[in-house]
């Protein structure tokens, strides 16, 4: 009971206590995590299967044989008791391992305060401008995004250069992709992949399209480099795509289109540039693959990462994945989309 007691002080401490976001930034996202991120990230590249479906297994093994040993001991009730104070311990345990290993960078301080950023400049007129630049660029870009295969590999150079430009002191390791047990959840959820906070690897569901994937990687690779807000992960995601092969940048613009797009009124999107008859096909397939998942697990996945983000202190939720609109528009830009620094 004492280590219980000390664990979920320490737990309960360390969600609640303020802490200031440029030492977080100086000692955490820029200090201690890229060192952690590079030699956890490194080792796992070389695991084939995801450490966290090995993780979730043993620890649900271990409790199980746990219980019944327990259970024959002392009997059912008791035994259920003490389970119970044990999953509390854990809780706080890897409460306190998720902070220290990925989670404080929650508490960072927000890109819109370290880059040329102005809310003023987030307008009507100025979505409307980029979902025509995002528009124009699929029209163009199509045949030659369709004449090549995903490649990672092209995608490692300008996720470094966008890291440098954000004020990264050290490149993150770019994860290989990694498919899971919980793939059937991907699929019915319409998740298109997460972060393991715990192993630092990335998990993609397999049934993302190819025009999809550059930018569901580099999402995540931004994950990898300490950016835990998703609205930040999606910026990361679409300079780092403008900046690769031609499948990678069609899949940037793919997204920026999308966002784009979402925030207009229907009239003013049929005042966009019209596309042309391949990209809108991509668009109904990327539709049609959303469809293939399930209403019911969509909503629960829904409200289990909204309260996830809210508990890390992102007041919007998961409507924050829709933010990266504001920073795409707020953002003053040099030219080859690089962003300014304030």
């Amino acid at each position: 009971m004492k280590t219980l007691g000390v664990l979920l002080l320490l737990a309960v401490a360390a969600a609640a206590v303020p802490m200031p976001a440029g030492a977080v930034e100086r000692w955490y996202s820029n200090g201690i995590y890229p060192r952690i991120q590079s030699m956890m990230t490194t080792a796992t590249n070389h695991i084939p299967i995801a450490l966290l479906d090995v993780a979730a297994a043993i620890l649900i093994a271990v409790g199980l044989v746990w219980f019944v040993r327990r259970a024959r001991s002392i009997g059912a009730p008791r035994a259920l008791l003490r389970g119970g104070v044990c999953v509390v311990s854990c809780a706080a345990a890897l409460y306190l391992l998720f902070l220290g290993l990925w989670g404080l960078n929650y508490r960072r301080v927000p890109l819109e305060r370290k880059l040329d950023y102005e809310h003023s400049r987030v307008t009507r007129d100025a979505a409307m401008a980029l979902a025509n630049t995002a528009a124009d660029f699929m029209n163009r870009g199509y045949p030659a995004a369709h004449a090549v295969t995903t490649n990672l590999r092209s995608l490692e150079a300008p996720f470094a250069e966008v890291q440098r430009a954000l004020g990264a002191q050290r490149d993150a390791v770019p994860g290989v992709p990694k498919r899971s047990v919980l793939t059937w959840y991907f699929r019915r959820g319409a998740i298109d992949g997460m972060t393991d906070p715990f192993f630092l690897e990335i998990i993609v569901n397999p049934e993302v399209l190819d025009i999809e994937r550059p930018f569901v990687v580099a999402h995540e690779w931004a994950h990898l480099a300490g950016y835990a807000d998703e609205s930040e992960a999606n910026f990361l995601a679409w300079l780092t795509c403008v900046r690769a092969d031609p499948l990678a940048q069609y899949s940037g613009w793919v997204s920026a289109y999308e966002h784009a797009a979402r925030a207009l009124p229907r009239e003013d999107r049929r005042a966009l540039t019209p596309l042309d008859p391949g990209p809108r096909e991509d668009l109904r397939m990327i539709a049609a693959r959303y469809e293939r998942s399930s209403p019911v697990v969509r909503r629960a996945a829904s409200r289990l990462n909204d309260g996830y983000l809210r508990a890390n202190r992102v007041a919007e939720g998961i409507r924050s994945y829709e933010a990266v609109l504001r920073l795409m528009l707020g953002t003053r830009f040099d030219p080859g989309w690089t962003p300014r620094a304030r």
